[in-house]
């Protein structure tokens, strides 16, 4: 078995503006899941703010053996992550799966990408 059932990635912001081609160049935040596991995933995405409740929890389904990527620019129910607002994330799985977190700021022509592993919970 690898990975574990509770993640937090403490940093998140969309960039407001973007360069270059929509959607492959439009500055995002993406969750990357890997669920290794022999059965599928069912993952509930919470996401929290300096001023207000949080939104979520966002469900997502990963299938066993297999990896998606979410972007929060997607999010849509119970409702959007604003954009130019900076948030956290936990995300909480029924069984275990890996979750590393990336953005792309597109806002100028020279474009940045960072990843980082999010911080495993205690399951």
């Amino acid at each position: 078995m690898i990975g574990t059932q509770r993640w937090a990635i403490p940093e998140g912001y969309i960039p407001e503006g973007s360069t270059g081609p929509e959607p492959e160049m439009e500055s995002h935040e993406t969750l990357c899941i890997l669920n290794a596991g022999e059965e599928d995933a069912t993952v509930e995405i919470t996401v929290f703010f300096t001023d207000r409740e949080p939104a979520g929890p966002y469900v997502e389904e990963v299938p066993a053996e297999r990896t998606r990527h979410f972007r929060f620019n997607a999010f849509d129910d119970p409702e959007e992550i604003p954009r130019g607002t900076p948030f956290a994330s936990v995300v909480e799985a029924d069984v275990p799966v890996v979750c590393q977190h990336t953005r792309l700021d597109s806002r100028q022509a020279e474009n940045a990408l960072l990843s980082t592993m999010a911080h495993p919970g205690d399951g």
